[in-house]
């Protein structure tokens, strides 16, 4: 099984994380709409509470989950189609 989705799912969660890193997205905009554990930190606390580089490790590692994950279901489809 090739990782295709998976590495591009992992640069968009870097890239998400560098963009608001360099200031570009000061007021957490983007960070908040495309950061699945953002979405948590901000139903359950404040985000200001939070540490923002384990939100980006986490950012990251989700992003990583959902290309792993989307890679699964391809692979598993294209088998079906095979057999």
């Amino acid at each position: 099984m090739r990782y295709r989705v998976t590495l591009a799912c992992t640069l968009i969660g870097v890239a998400l994380c560098l963009f608001n890193a360099t200031g570009y997205d000061p007021h957490n905009l983007f960070l908040s709409m495309f950061s699945v554990p953002m979405w948590f930190v901000e139903l359950f606390g404040d985000i200001h509470q939070v540490n923002v580089w384990f939100m980006y490790v986490l950012t990251v590692l989700s992003w990583a989950l959902i290309g792993y994950l989307s890679d699964l279901a391809i692979a598993r489809t294209q088998s079906r189609r095979s057999a």
